[in-house]
């Protein structure tokens, strides 16, 4: 990334990031850029990053799911794990580890800054993405009743 790139970073005004033994202030505006675009395009599987899949099993309380796309395929196939997912990033929600239940993840001192701005950050795209999220669950579950129908020669 260049400097004119690092200039563009998505941000939360105010929002002062800190070097941590693990991960500089510029990696972090970084993934919090990647992050940004991950929900602005609908959480689709390109803009799913490695830094970004890093950051969320090092620093926000969630397992790897074996790896990139079994986390992708454990919380953005199907629109009920979506919305799961979602939910550690709402606000209202209370911010709880979907996995593990706590807070510590938004709390921890050392990525407090990154993990804060990425719950700002998905509080623009939330209502959104939970509507799409729950559209996806209804068709999905549509299909899989006429099949489970059409399998018994049932009509309705």
């Amino acid at each position: 990334m260049n400097k004119n790139e690092a200039s563009q970073l998505s941000f939360i005004p105010g929002m002062v990031m800190t070097d941590t033994r693990f991960m500089t202030a510029r990696e972090k505006k970084i993934v919090l850029r990647h992050w940004e675009a991950f929900l602005k395009h609908g959480c689709q599987r390109p803009q799913f990053t490695q830094a970004l899949y890093h950051h969320l099993i090092m620093n926000c309380s969630f397992i790897a799911h074996y790896d990139i796309n079994g986390f992708y395929d454990t919380y953005f196939v199907n629109g009920d794990d979506t919305l799961q997912f979602l939910s550690q990033f709402d606000r209202e929600k209370g911010c709880r580890s979907i996995e593990y239940g706590m807070t510590f993840w938004l709390t921890n001192r050392e990525y407090s800054d990154i993990n804060d701005a990425m719950v700002e950050v998905a509080g623009s795209y939330i209502p959104q993405l939970l509507q799409a999220a729950k559209a996806n669950q209804k068709a999905a579950d549509l299909a899989r009743a006429k099949a489970l129908l059409a399998k018994h020669n049932i009509q309705i």
